[in-house]
């Protein structure tokens, strides 16, 4: 009966998903969160703590912690992690050299408990500037074919333009929903 009310609820959108936005520090998380929120870039500084928001993407509400991606910080990530259903990954596709650092703080995270049955979906940020990544540099460089446990997906974007947050939006609906 429970399965079956859950269900119903998701379907009509009074469930809240939580969502978790890390990744190093100048990723873009934050505009990100505030690019989801108000479809506009916004002016942001380092994020100390978290910032947390409500979206509502068709009548599913997700509530997204965009947690700071500070050395000092990162080590608290895991006090987020709890009941959250995506981990959304943002990535500065034009650091090259910090890339290597992200996979290790990617693959740490995922071998968490608290995420064994959460989705990920990595946000390939800054395709505007040239010379960036692309998405399957990227995918290759964290090593995302070698993650079974946990649906990913890999989206380009660009955080102050909004480009690509769209589909990624999408992406998070159609996991939540068919969870």
């Amino acid at each position: 009966m429970g399965f079956i009310l859950t269900k119903m609820l998701s379907v009509f959108g009074d469930t809240e998903h939580k969502v978790i936005i890390v990744g190093l520090d100048n990723a873009g998380k934050t505009t990100i969160l505030y690019q989801f929120l108000t479809k506009e870039a916004v002016h942001t500084s380092p994020t100390i703590g978290s910032n947390v928001e409500e979206i509502t993407v068709r009548k599913t509400h997700f509530l997204v912690w965009d947690i700071g991606g500070q050395d000092n910080l990162r080590a608290s990530w895991y006090s987020y992690y709890g009941n959250t259903e995506i981990v959304i990954l943002v990535v500065d596709s034009t650091d090259r050299e910090r890339l290597t650092l992200t996979k290790e703080e990617l693959h740490q995270m995922l071998a968490h408990e608290e995420l064994q049955n959460a989705a990920l979906l990595i946000l390939a940020n800054k395709q505007d500037v040239k010379g960036s990544m692309t998405t399957t540099e990227i995918s290759q460089c964290l090593t995302l074919d070698s993650i079974s446990s946990h649906p990913w997906h890999v989206q380009a974007c660009c955080a102050l333009t909004g480009e690509g947050l769209p589909a990624s939006l999408d992406w998070m609906k159609s996991r939540v929903v068919a969870n």
